[in-house]
């Protein structure tokens, strides 16, 4: 998560990390008017149809941080990948009880109906055949304390354009994650950071987290089918919030990883960006709290460890949750918080406009004239040269 205000950073942390969701979501109560349009994700725009398997990982040579005593490190994975037809029904976006969870804990319960919620239509096919080929893999790791669900929108639209994408939910760093057998682990994480547990912890978890994700699907022994769909050449990672700060720890750790982006979080580590080499990064967060001066942000820090190809962009009107498929939702839903400057369509758009072209460039060679400078079509979107 990110400062918000010129409060000594450390304080402001605690309570958002502490609250979790004390960051507008969804409005804190339903609008006059109703739903607009078809609830549904917004469609890829790739020449792909998208088919979606889920995972579950599990680490049996780490200790869970949260819980010492399990057996191994848990992860939950929604790999969306191009597929050979779209003629299936859609994967569901997310089961009721998670659903219920992520309403209780941002104080919707009975105002907005948890199968309503869990039935968005998304526009992947449950178990679809992939396609023939071998495409580039792109992880997304969400925020602190959100489901792997609030990026179903962006893991879509990179599997419609060529990627196999890899969304992972770490145990007991969500509010509503099920695992097999129907447990939905609590979010301990959510009672512990920013008390007795540094941010930075976090993010170096995240980071062996989805390193193993790496391994078990570059291996054909354990991964079967999806690994073949893959090209290990070619790897990405982009993540929402302290997900972000996880990408780069990431890719300082792991050379697999070729490219990467944060969408909106601070990186909490004190030499994040070292050891990205000449691989890409890029940052894209909200103009009020991540421009540069805007103040409670490690973010020049880091630029100035960033010595390859690298953009800093703000989008002006755009809050924490702008990068993610929430708005989105809550806009279906006749919940759009009105006090958010940006629309949530234009949110997403600019999304996927520029981690698309990001992935386009840096994974598959294709020019991006988008990464030029400022456009006149997306006038929201500004460049930060510091």
């Amino acid at each position: 998560m990110t400062g918000r205000s010129s409060t000594p950073r450390r304080t402001v942390l605690t309570a958002l990390l502490a609250g979790a969701l004390s960051v507008p979501l969804l409005g804190a109560a339903p609008a006059s008017s109703a739903p607009v349009g078809v609830l549904e994700l917004p469609s890829p725009t790739g020449p792909h149809p998208v088919g979606r398997r889920t995972l579950h990982l599990v680490d049996r040579h780490r200790t869970d941080p949260w819980v010492p005593a399990a057996r191994g490190r848990e992860l939950m994975v929604s790999v969306s990948y191009p597929a050979r037809s779209s003629g299936g029904a859609p994967a569901a976006y997310m089961i009721e009880g998670e659903a219920q969870r992520l309403l209780e804990a941002r104080g919707l319960a009975g105002v907005v109906p948890a199968a309503t919620v869990a039935a968005v239509r998304t526009h992947a096919q449950a178990s679809a055949p992939p396609a023939p080929g071998r495409f580039p893999l792109v992880l997304l790791s969400p925020g602190f304390s959100m489901p792997r669900t609030t990026l179903t929108s962006l893991a879509e639209e990179l599997a419609g354009r060529g990627y196999v994408v890899a969304a992972v939910d770490h145990a007991y760093e969500s509010v509503g994650t099920e695992f097999p057998g129907g447990r939905m682990p609590p979010c301990l994480a959510c009672d512990r950071v920013g008390v007795d547990v540094e941010e930075a912890a976090v993010v170096a978890g995240r980071a062996a987290d989805l390193s193993f994700v790496i391994d078990e699907l570059t291996d054909r022994r354990r991964a079967g089918a999806v690994s073949r769909m893959i090209d290990p050449r070619r790897i990405g990672i982009a993540g929402h919030s302290i997900g972000g700060a996880a990408a780069a720890a990431t890719m300082a750790a792991d050379p697999r990883v070729r490219a990467g982006v944060d969408l909106d979080g601070d990186f909490f580590v004190g030499d994040a960006g070292a050891g990205l080499g000449r691989r890409p990064f890029m940052m894209v967060g909200a103009e009020s709290t991540h421009s540069p001066g805007s103040g409670g942000t490690d973010w020049p820090d880091t630029w100035s460890r960033l010595h390859h190809w690298k953009r800093w962009l703000t989008v002006a009107g755009a809050e924490h949750f702008s990068f993610t498929d929430l708005p989105w939702v809550a806009g279906r839903l006749g919940l759009a918080d009105p006090t958010v400057p940006l629309s949530y369509e234009r949110g997403w758009y600019i999304t996927r406009d520029y981690v698309g072209a990001f992935f386009d460039l840096h994974l598959r060679g294709i020019p991006q004239p988008l990464f030029q400078g400022p456009t006149a079509s997306r006038p929201e979107v500004e460049f930060h040269r510091p």
